[in-house]
Order: C-alpha cells, then sequence, then structure tokens
C-alpha cells in the first residue's frame, strides 16, 4: 500500500471501529461473519455514491487464488478502499502502510485483521527506513511462497497528474525476484482522477473533509439518488511480464499498461440539483517552477556531479536528468542521497517526492531545497477567522515583555493569536492557562536561565513565556551550528537544563547533527507535558481566568532573552537583549510599516534567529497580531497550503525560503498575501523577478538587521519601496556611514561601513573579554556592525558587503575563522601558515574555500570539521592549492590577496581543486 494510502486506511478504520470492529484481532485469512457483513456494508456505501464494473477477476480467481501479487495502479485515495472490499473474503492480500499513522488506537487493530503491515516511510526516516522495508518485501515474498496474496503498489504514491509515475522505484522487481514463481495480477483502475480524493485539484486530497462533504450532498440528493462516478476495475494476468529484464524494463511495461489510454481528470456532480454535468477538468500544474540552476556555484555543481557518476557509474549527467528516469535512483536511493547532500552541504534537502532532477539537487546543495507535497491538514478552528477590528496595529503597552503580553491578554483574552497543525489554535486565555500549568515545572529546573531548542512552533511561543513568569532568562538554542557550539553556547550562558523535543533531536540526528554528548541537558516537552496531572491542569484553567493579578506581580528577569553569534573568530559569543532593547524594536517596526490589524504572519523562522524572535514571536505576543506557525521553512508546499489555508497576509522569512514557497504553489494559494518581508540574505533579483512575476500585487519589503540591534536595523517602506534596497534606518536609531581606515563619515552615495546607536542596540556581550563592539565617534560610543552601505539622497539604505570574516550560507553566518581554527590544529605547522579559509564574493550563493600550501583531499578535511563538532554548513567546497599563504606587514594572512587567486575549480584529489 503506498503511504498515502494510510489516510484511506484511517478513514476504512474509523468507520469499522464506529461499528465495533477490532474487539477480536484474527490471524489474516480467518474471517467470522462479522467480517463479512462489515465489508458488504462498506461495499453498499461505496455503490452510493460510485457505479463500479469490475472486469477480468473472475478468470484471476478460475485459476486459483493462491500465491498472487496484486499490482494496482493508484489515481486517487478512495481505490485501496475499493479494492480491499472487492478483494475480500477470497483473496485477503496483505500489504503495508505507513507505520506512523497505523499505529493509532482502533486503526492499530483494523490494520491487523485486514493484513496491514506497518512500515517507515521513506519521506519522513529517510535511510533508516531502508531495512523495515527490505524485511517486509522479504515477509510479503515469504506469503508468497507460502500461497498468500499480497497487494504492493509499484509507485508507492497517489497520482500526482494523469498518469502513473513509478518514479525508478524497485520494489516490484524486488518482490518479484524473491518470489519468481508468484502469479502476477496487475489492476488497473479508471475513473477516479479528478474525484475530491485525488490531486487532481493540485493540492493533497482532504479526507475527512471529503467524507463530510459527500455525506452532505448524498442528503441533498435523498442518499439514493446522487449522481454516480463511474468507475471501472480491471483485473489482467499478463503472460508477458519482463519479470527479469530489470527495474527499467519492468516500471516501463507497468507504466505502459496503467497509462495506456489514461482518461482525463473528471468532475462529476455530487447532486442531482447541479447544473453542468460531467465534464473535464483542467489538469493540475506539476512541480516546483523555476528550477534555473544558472546560480549554482560551479564547486558545488561539480560536487553533486561526481557524487552521482560515483553512484551510478554514468559519465555524462545534465541538470535535465531524472533521477528515477534517467539515472535509475529509486526512492531509498534518493533517501540516501539526501542524507548525503544534507551531511555534505550542512543544508535541508527536501524529500524523496520532491528530489525529482538532477536540477532539484543542485538546488537543495544551495539552501533551496523544497518539500512541495505536504500533508493533509487539519481542520482549522472557526475563531481564527472571526472579523477583526480595522486600523492599524498598536504598538506594545508596558515596560517589559511580560507587560504587554499581559496588556494584550487583556485586550484580547480570547481571541487566536498563535496556532500551528500540531497543537491547534490558542488565544490568549489558551496561553496564559498552559503558562500556569507549565510555571511550576519550570521553576524545578536549576538555574537562573534555561535553554529553549525548539523550532517556529507554539510550544516555542509557551516556553518562552513560561520561562519569564518562572523568573528565568530563555537562552534561545541554535542547533545549525553543532555539537561544538551548541555546547560552548550552553556553557558560556550557564545553562544547565534545555527544553526541546525529542522529535527534533531524531530529526537532527537523521541530518548528521549528533547532539547526544548534551543529552544530560535536554528536558523532553512530551515527557514534561506528562507529568502534569489532572489536577493542576484544572487550576491552571481556573488561573487564567482568575489568576492575572499574580502574574502582574511577577518580576521579569533581566536580560530578556539570550541569544548567539556565530562567533566572529572561532567559537559564537552571547548577546543578552533586555525587555527595553526588544520592545523598542517592536515599537519602531510598527511605526516605520503599517501593520492592520486584520493582518496575519506565517511564522516559519526559528526562535534562535533574532528576525524570527522578535517579529514571528515577540511581536505577535505583545501586540495581539495573529502568527500561523510551522516548522520546518523548507517544506514549501506545505507552507503554501497554510498561506492559503488559514488565509496569511504577511509572509516572513529568508530570500531562499520564500523563493521556495514561489516556486511550488499554485498561484491562488497566495492570493491572501500583501506583503512578503525578507532578510538576514540579500534577496537576489531572481526572487524579486518570480514574485513580480507571479505575484504583482504583493509588496516585498527587504530589511537589514544584526542580532546585537534587537535585530531590525532598517527595512522598506510598503509605500515606497525601492527594490534591492535594505530601505531606511528605523526610527529611534542613530547611524553613521564611516571610511574603514580614517573613521569619518563619507560622503553621501559613498561606501562605508555601518555604525549604529539607540534603545535597541545591546550593551556587550555576556562573558566576554575580547576587543570591544562599540567605537568613538563624535562624543558617543556606537555598535560597529561590521557591514558595508551605502546611503542614495533619499536615505534609503543599499548592502554593499561585509569586513567581518562570514560567509551567509543557508540563512546562517557561518564563522570562517572557526573552521580555519580547527584545521590549522590538524594541519598546522611550526613553520608558518600552511592553510587559509575564505569565502567566494558571490552574496547569494558563497562557497567556503580552503587555501593549502599542500596537497590535501577535501573530504579528510571535512570529515576533520565535522569530527570538531562544527555542523555541515561549514564544509569546505573548494581547495585551492598556493606555493604560499601570503602575509601583511602585520604579520597576519592576506585575504585580499587569496582572493584574487581565486579562478574557475578543476578537478582535482578529492573534489574541486583550483590550481593558480
Amino acid at each position: 500500500m503506498s503511504m498515502e494510502a494510510r489516510i484511506a486506511l484511517a478513514a476504512v478504520a474509523a468507520f469499522l471501529a464506529a461499528l465495533g470492529i477490532g474487539a477480536v484481532v484474527l490471524p489474516p485469512g480467518r474471517h467470522n461473519p462479522l467480517d463479512r457483513f462489515l465489508m458488504g456494508l462498506a461495499r453498499s456505501l461505496i455503490r452510493l455514491r460510485y457505479r463500479v464494473r469490475v472486469t477480468g477477476l473472475r478468470q484471476v480467481a478460475a485459476r486459483g487464488r493462491n500465491a498472487i501479487l496484486l499490482m494496482p495502479n493508484h489515481p486517487a485515495l478512495i481505490d485501496p478502499i475499493m479494492l480491499t472490499a472487492l478483494l475480500f473474503p477470497r483473496f485477503a492480500p496483505r500489504t503495508w502502510a505507513d507505520a506512523d499513522q497505523v499505529d493509532r488506537f482502533f486503526i492499530r487493530r483494523v490494520a491487523r485483521r485486514l493484513g496491514v503491515r506497518a512500515v517507515p516511510s521513506i519521506a519522513k526516516r529517510g535511510p533508516q527506513a531502508r531495512p523495515h522495508i527490505e524485511q517486509a518485501l522479504e515477509d510479503f515474498a515469504s506469503c508468497l511462497r507460502d500461497g498468500r496474496c499480497v497487494l504492493l503498489y509499484p509507485s508507492g504514491h497517489a497520482y500526482r497528474a494523469r498518469t502513473e509515475n513509478l518514479r525508478g522505484n524497485t520494489a516490484a522487481g524486488r518482490i518479484l525476484s524473491l518470489a519468481p514463481d508468484a502469479r502476477v495480477v496487475l489492476v488497473r483502475t479508471r475513473g477516479l482522477w479528478g474525484s475530491r480524493f485525488s490531486w487532481a485539484h493540485g493540492h493533497p486530497p482532504d479526507v475527512a473533509g471529503t467524507l463530510r462533504f459527500g455525506i452532505g450532498r448524498l442528503l441533498l440528493s435523498g442518499v439514493f439518488f446522487a449522481p454516480k462516478r463511474r468507475v471501472t476495475i480491471e483485473f489482467v494476468e499478463p503472460a508477458d511480464l519482463p519479470r527479469d529484464a530489470g527495474p527499467d524494463a519492468l516500471n516501463a511495461c507497468l507504466e505502459a499498461f496503467y497509462n495506456a489510454d489514461a482518461p482525463a481528470a473528471t468532475y462529476v456532480p455530487y447532486t442531482i440539483w447541479e447544473h453542468g454535468g460531467t465534464r473535464v477538468m483542467q489538469e493540475p500544474r506539476l512541480g516546483a517552477s523555476g528550477r534555473d540552476t544558472e546560480h549554482v556555484p560551479e564547486a558545488t555543481r561539480h560536487i553533486v556531479r561526481e557524487h552521482l557518476r560515483e553512484l551510478t557509474g554514468l559519465p555524462d549527467i545534465g541538470d535535465g536528468d531524472h533521477l528515477a528516469r534517467d539515472l535509475g535512483l529509486d526512492s531509498l536511493a534518493r533517501a540516501e542521497l539526501i542524507a548525503w547532500a544534507e551531511g555534505e552541504f550542512g543544508l535541508p534537502a527536501g524529500d524523496p517526492d520532491s528530489l525529482q532532477t538532477v536540477a532539484d539537487l543542485l538546488l537543495a546543495a544551495c539552501g533551496d531545497a523544497v518539500t512541495a507535497e505536504p500533508a493533509e491538514l487539519r481542520p482549522i478552528a472557526r475563531a481564527w477567522f472571526a472579523p477583526r477590528p480595522s486600523g492599524r496595529v498598536e504598538p506594545p503597552v508596558g515596560n517589559t515583555i511580560l507587560e504587554a503580553f499581559l496588556h494584550a491578554a487583556h485586550r484580547f483574552p480570547d481571541r487566536p493569536v498563535i496556532a500551528d497543525q500540531i497543537t491547534g489554535v490558542k488565544t490568549y486565555r489558551d496561553l496564559l492557562t498552559a503558562v500556569c500549568a507549565l510555571r511550576p515545572e519550570m521553576e524545578r529546573l536549576d538555574g537562573p536561565r534555561v535553554g529553549i531548542m525548539l523550532p517556529a512552533s507554539a510550544a516555542a511561543s509557551v516556553f518562552y513565556l513560561t520561562a519569564l513568569f518562572a523568573g528565568k532568562t530563555p537562552v534561545m538554542v541554535n542547533w545549525t551550528t553543532g555539537a561544538r557550539n551548541v555546547g560552548h553556547s550552553l556553557d558560556l550562558a550557564g545553562v544547565r537544563h534545555v527544553l526541546t523535543s525529542g522529535a527534533l533531536l531524531a530529526r537532527l540526528a537523521e541530518r548528521g547533527i549528533d547532539l547526544s554528548a548534551l543529552s544530560d541537558r535536554f528536558v523532553h516537552a512530551e515527557d514534561l507535558g506528562r507529568r502534569i496531572g489532572t489536577g493542576r491542569k484544572l487550576r491552571a484553567v481556573v488561573a487564567s481566568h482568575t489568576g492575572w493579578r499574580a502574574l502582574h506581580r511577577v518580576r521579569a528577569p533581566e536580560p530578556a532573552v539570550v541569544l548567539f553569534t556565530s562567533g566572529s573568530e572561532s567559537l559564537p559569543k552571547a548577546v543578552p537583549l533586555s525587555h527595553a532593547n526588544l520592545l523598542a524594536n517592536m515599537r519602531d517596526l510598527l511605526n516605520h510599516v503599517a501593520l492592520r490589524q486584520t493582518d496575519s504572519i506565517l511564522g516559519m523562522l526559528p526562535p534562535f534567529h533574532s528576525f524570527g524572535l522578535t517579529v514571528t514571536m515577540l511581536m505577535p505576543l505583545c501586540t495581539g497580531i495573529p502568527v500561523a506557525y510551522h516548522a520546518d521553512p523548507t517544506e514549501a508546499g506545505m507552507l503554501a497550503r497554510l498561506i492559503e489555508a488559514y488565509r496569511l497576509t504577511l509572509m516572513v522569512g529568508t530570500p531562499s525560503f520564500l523563493h521556495g514557497i514561489v516556486r511550488v504553489a499554485d498561484p491562488r494559494m497566495l492570493n491572501s498575501l500583501r506583503l512578503a518581508v525578507t532578510g538576514a540574505d540579500k534577496c537576489p533579483e531572481r526572487v524579486y523577478d518570480a514574485l513580480a512575476a507571479q505575484y504583482p500585487h504583493l509588496t516585498v519589503l527587504e530589511g537589514y538587521g544584526v542580532t546585537e540591534c534587537s535585530p531590525v536595523v532598517a527595512v522598506n517602506v510598503e509605500d515606497a519601496p525601492v527594490r534591492g534596497s535594505i530601505g531606511k534606518v528605523l526610527p529611534s536609531l542613530d547611524y553613521a556611514i564611516v571610511n574603514m581606515e580614517t573613521g569619518e563619515r563619507v560622503r553621501r552615495g559613498q561606501r562605508g561601513m555601518l555604525l549604529v546607536r539607540g534603545p535597541s542596540v545591546f550593551g556587550g556581550y555576556m562573558e566576554y573579554d575580547g576587543p570591544s563592539p562599540f567605537v568613538s565617534l563624535e562624543g558617543a560610543d556606537w555598535y560597529r556592525t561590521g557591514d558595508l552601505v551605502s546611503e542614495d539622497d533619499g536615505g534609503v539604505l543599499t548592502f554593499r558587503g561585509r569586513l567581518k570574516r562570514f560567509a551567509k550560507i543557508g540563512g546562517e553566518m557561518v564563522s570562517l575563522p572557526a573552521v580555519e581554527t580547527v584545521l590549522e590544529a590538524h594541519y598546522g605547522s611550526e613553520g608558518g601558515p600552511v592553510l587559509a579559509v575564505d569565502a567566494t564574493a558571490d552574496e547569494g550563493q558563497p562557497e567556503i574555500v580552503l587555501f593549502a600550501t599542500f596537497e590535501v583531499d577535501r573530504g579528510e578535511v571535512n570529515r576533520q570539521i565535522r569530527e570538531a563538532g562544527l555542523s555541515g554548513l561549514h564544509s569546505v567546497r573548494r581547495v585551492v592549492r598556493v606555493e604560499e599563504i601570503p602575509l601583511l606587514g602585520t604579520g597576519k594572512t592576506d585575504y585580499r590577496a587569496l582572493r584574487r587567486q581565486l579562478a574557475p575549480c578543476d578537478s582535482g584529489p578529492g573534489g574541486p581543486v583550483t590550481r593558480p
């Protein structure tokens, strides 16, 4: 069974469970009268909407009912139900489904009755699912050898288009090789493409919603008189199936059978009152658009192609080559390819279904991966869509985050303010209930600070608030920097306990980020929730109505949060931001950008990201502007669906994340948006072009910020955005643009380093004895950003580069000195410098480059980096062989001279190598 058929199975299970099935679990193949009655009832219910014509099944049965491998196509999520009802009890085939969906109350028992085996999903578990799938195939082959029947969907997924696409999958060939004497029966279903159970409408089918919709339409038509969708199910036992010709030939044969005279998507009216009759629908748009790989750096392209050559043995590989059809990589091989890419480049690489071509892999290597096919959305509470007053969002009121939050809660106690697909829609009163329930647990944790390591989610907001109400400063942990930097950050901030999630840790482990050395500090949110008894929950509900006075008496700890830099030399620095810093930045933003009471935000940036913390977590909590969260910003398909489902008006994220959404979204999905706010990276022209071409109504506001400034420093305004600029500096900030050498102000239009000062600028690093981040100018202290800008006559700034030695990769600041320090410890020499690390000048797609005076293998270099505890973001992409490392008169490395030696890369030992 396909992974998506688990949804159909859940619907069957819920229906059968409601009728009492599951009280007794019988071995597959043995069925009592109740089973027969229930499956007969299921067939009767199917006939209310579908007129099913079956051909070939009697001929198959006449030749025997044992040792049959049934392989159907999969046009919609309803066809597994039809086949199960049709084949019961004469064949009663074994099959499989996604373990995460099957392992539920009722469904677990029904699945066992139907002979369904739970198997981990490749999309969710990646390569870890391989041994389970291989074992299932071996067990099913054993069933066939023992005379049992097996139902296997060769594609492993429901149709995404008019025709079946096996995507190079090898499950069919594998099971036939293990059970060569099994009979093979192909099953071809026609007539379901276009139903609400199919993907023909351009998005994942909503099974629960479709069932509710269908029941209502049946009642409107008098139940028995509703229009019928005509479906044919054809069983064919081919005599010429190329069993032993290899997976490509077998898949070609199966696709030819499934796709012969494939019908177009068809709409069939749901009631007798509809006009227009049965009609052909427009086919959905396929996949992500804009697969432009011109911006992929040559070194990255070389690494990817070399790996594919080693994997496939093919000498010539092009960007347009299909990983399955042209390179023969099935879903398991693509899952392993994703694991390789995430380990090699340190960036999320999507899932096997979104990784279809070499171009997709190249984009994933640059941080532009998208997961295009989302899961089914859970229903959204009606309260989310309740009318809200007109007018602008008012700036937060109060001197602390807690005061601002409580003021907003007093104004809108029952207004929805945050939501996600895990916990649902939460009002201010819901948040207060959660805080009151969790606060005693938080107070028991040792130390004045507590770590929070969670993605964008309602849970992250709740834990942040609870920490403050418990008198502890939240320390936001950035897991993308690797175990070494995470451990240093926790030690620097004196954090003994980190609130996190077991699911997050498992996902990080799959991506090669091993934080097990810090496990003694982790407190799992799942365990924390289980400790809260019913009594405390009831008291928390009461307190959310009557206990506000006690919350008002809480003295908010200072600072309000601790964030971390990427480490200008080698290790992260702790940035304490006060309540005054954060509130000043929020007030500035709301005075600069006119947000409306009717606006709502898409929150996808993690809270360790200063932009995500202030704009998508604290601002909603302190002002009442609603935010809908999703934990993974690379799941572009899901993000597009969330925008449509929640009717969001503001999209906030890095350019690569926004571009991913635009690439996969059907244009109608983003109709509710009016603003796209982007920062953290310079927004490339291709992103502006894509947004302008597809969504001319959407205004893009590019901005600039640094963690030390809470973080926003400048942003464009809605009425007069300047493309390619970072806009004007926020009202409460003073700024100066100075010459890097003289320290004096430059003339307007000239490039210089940006200095800022004001209420949102921090007071200094925590536990730090290095050079001051402040400089003196005109009798005042200014924060030295280390970034270069220019200013036009209208006061609009344009970003011109960085002085600090960082590379912005995947939205994260990667410290080049940190990489250099690790490699010097391994390869260094007492006779002078033998290596240096820098990055290419491309702001859009920078690559880390190692300059070395000796032959070195790039793979070995990256192994040393990972063993030192740095994440894959720090991986070296190019090695440049030089005669010597040039030095300045001060004895320091002359990086400018090294950059002049960069040239197009050649193939060298272990990866791209340049020899000047």
